[in-house]
């Protein structure tokens, strides 16, 4: 049995943690703007959410299973080639998975990494929602 010791943190800690590192976290306003840059817009969350409340147009769909294997630049089964510094905005439903998922892809080199403040449910309640929507 390995004698290292854990530290554990609370899910608050670690979303803090996540969200110092990333920085900037776009607003729905944004998301347009990020997209005319070259940047690349994911939305990860489940099918019966995408179903329930709409997709976003242009937007690369990844499961969030697999969104590691899915993105990182030495895996052999990404589907879209990534450079370092591309702004990649990941989309969950209100902001939290997408934050710890864009800090993973982050620790694989992806340093525009980020994620859509608020997630879908901001972008939808935005007064002038981006025409990323379909």
């Amino acid at each position: 049995m390995n004698s290292s010791t854990i530290t554990s943190v609370t899910i608050d800690e670690l979303l803090a943690q996540a969200r110092a590192e990333i920085g900037w976290r776009p607003t729905p306003g944004e998301l347009d703007n990020v997209v005319a840059r070259g940047g690349i817009v994911v939305d990860i969350r489940p099918l019966d959410q995408r179903r329930r409340h709409g997709e976003l147009r242009g937007a690369l769909v990844i499961d969030r299973n697999v969104l590691e294997w899915r993105l990182d630049p030495a895996s052999p089964h990404r589907v879209v080639d990534v450079h370092e510094d591309q702004v990649v905005v990941l989309v969950c439903n209100e902001g939290y998975a997408s934050t710890l998922a864009a800090s993973v892809l982050r620790q694989l080199g992806i340093s525009g990494a980020t994620d859509l403040a608020g997630g879908f449910q901001a972008w939808r309640a935005s007064a002038r929602p981006s025409a990323l929507l379909r």
